[in-house]
C-alpha cells in the first residue's frame, strides 16, 4: 500500500523517466523499433488488466445502465469531435497523405489506455470501461462515413474492420475477463486475494512501461519524416486544449458529478492511435506518410495525457461531493 501511494504521488516523474529512457533508445538504437513495436499490444493488455482489477465489478455492472453518460460520450465523440476536427484541419496543408492520417486518428475515440488515465485522474473508470463497446462499434461504422464525407470515397473504401475487432478482443475483452476471474478467485481464496492486492501497485509502472514501448517503437518512424509532418503538431496540441474544455462544458450541462465529468473529459480528448496505426500501415503506397502522422499524434497525446491527469482534477474538474455545475467552470475563468 505504501508503494502504491508513493507511486501515485510521483507518477508524473515516473512517466518522465520512462519517456526519457525511450527517447534515448529510439535515438540511440533505432533498429530496435520493430522489437518494441511487437511489445506494444501485450504491454497494453497487461496495463488494462491491472487497471480493471482496480474496478469492483458490481460498480461496473451499474455503469452499464448509465444511459446519460453513454449518450454524452457518443455525442461528444461522434458529433462534437468531427466538427472540431474539421475546423482544426482547415489549417493543415490540404494534402491527402497528411489529412488521412489526421482524420483517422482524431475521429476515433480511445478504447484502451483512456481507462488508465481516467482512473489516475480520479475519474469514473468503470463508466469509461462500460462505454468502450459502444465507442468501438460506432467508430467502426462511422470512420468510413466521415472519411468519405471529408476526403471522398476512394479513401473510405480502404478502411478495414479487422484491426478494430482484434483490438477489442485483445485489449478489452481478454483483460476484462481475466480481471473478473481474478476478482472471483480473490473472493474465494486468500491466495487470490493476495495476488489482487499485489497487483494494486502495478498501474503506474505498467503505464510507464507502455509509454516506453510506444515511444521507443515509434520515435524512429517520426524522426524520418518529421520535417513533412511537423505541421500536424499544432493541430494535435490545439485538440488537446479544446476538447477537455468542451467535455467539461458538456458534463456541466448534463449535471454530472466529478467522477463522471472527468471520465467524459478524457473520453472526449483521448484518441485511438494504437488501434488506428495498423489501418494506416495498410493504406496504399500513396499514403505512406499517414502512419507517421498517426504516430505523431500518439507522442503528442502521451505528453498531454500525463499533463491532464494533473490539470483535470486540480483545476478543470476539482473534487466535489455535489454535481458539478456549469457555473463552476465559468467562475474560475
Amino acid at each position: 500500500m505504501n508503494a502504491k501511494r508513493w507511486l501515485r504521488r510521483r507518477q508524473v516523474a515516473v512517466y518522465a523517466v520512462f519517456v526519457l529512457l525511450a527517447v534515448g533508445v529510439g535515438v540511440g538504437r533505432p533498429n530496435s523499433a520493430a522489437f518494441f513495436e511487437r511489445l506494444v499490444e501485450p504491454v497494453l493488455a497487461v496495463l488494462l488488466y491491472v487497471t480493471f482489477l482496480e474496478i469492483p465489478f458490481v460498480r461496473l455492472r451499474r455503469a452499464f445502465r448509465n444511459g446519460r453518460f453513454v449518450a454524452a460520450a457518443l455525442g461528444m465523440n461522434f458529433l462534437v469531435v468531427p466538427v472540431v476536427v474539421w475546423g482544426l484541419t482547415r489549417f493543415l496543408p490540404q494534402r491527402p497523405v497528411v489529412l488521412v492520417g489526421a482524420f483517422m486518428v482524431l475521429l476515433t475515440p480511445c478504447i484502451d489506455y483512456v481507462i488508465t488515465f481516467t482512473e489516475l485522474a480520479g475519474g469514473d473508470a468503470e463508466q469509461i470501461t462500460a462505454t468502450t463497446p459502444a465507442l468501438l462499434l460506432v467508430q467502426l461504422l462511422l470512420l468510413p462515413a466521415y472519411l468519405w464525407l471529408f476526403m471522398g470515397p476512394e479513401v473510405a473504401a480502404v478502411v478495414e474492420p479487422g484491426p478494430f475487432v482484434e483490438a477489442f478482443l485483445l485489449l478489452i475483452a481478454l483483460p476484462l475477463t481475466l480481471a473478473w476471474l481474478t476478482e472471483i478467485w480473490a473472493e474465494r481464496s486468500s491466495r487470490g486475494e493476495t495476488l489482487q492486492a499485489a497487483m494494486g501497485w502495478l498501474p503506474v509502472p505498467m503505464l510507464g512501461a507502455t509509454l516506453f514501448v510506444v515511444v521507443a517503437s515509434q520515435l524512429p518512424r517520426v524522426r524520418n519524416s518529421f520535417e513533412q509532418i511537423a505541421v500536424v503538431v499544432p493541430v494535435y496540441v490545439a485538440f488537446l486544449v479544446v476538447m477537455p474544455i468542451l467535455g467539461r462544458l458538456a458534463a456541466g450541462l448534463a449535471g454530472m458529478d466529478a467522477g463522471e465529468s472527468r471520465a467524459l473529459v478524457f473520453t472526449s480528448v483521448t484518441r485511438n492511435s494504437l488501434v488506428v496505426l495498423p489501418l494506416a500501415l495498410a493504406l496504399p503506397a500513396e499514403f505512406r506518410l499517414a502512419p507517421a502522422v498517426v504516430v505523431t499524434q500518439t507522442l503528442v497525446e502521451l505528453v498531454g495525457m500525463v499533463t491532464l491527469t494533473r490539470v483535470v482534477p486540480a483545476w478543470l474538474v476539482p473534487e466535489s461531493p455535489e454535481r458539478i455545475p456549469l457555473s463552476g467552470l465559468v467562475s474560475r475563468e
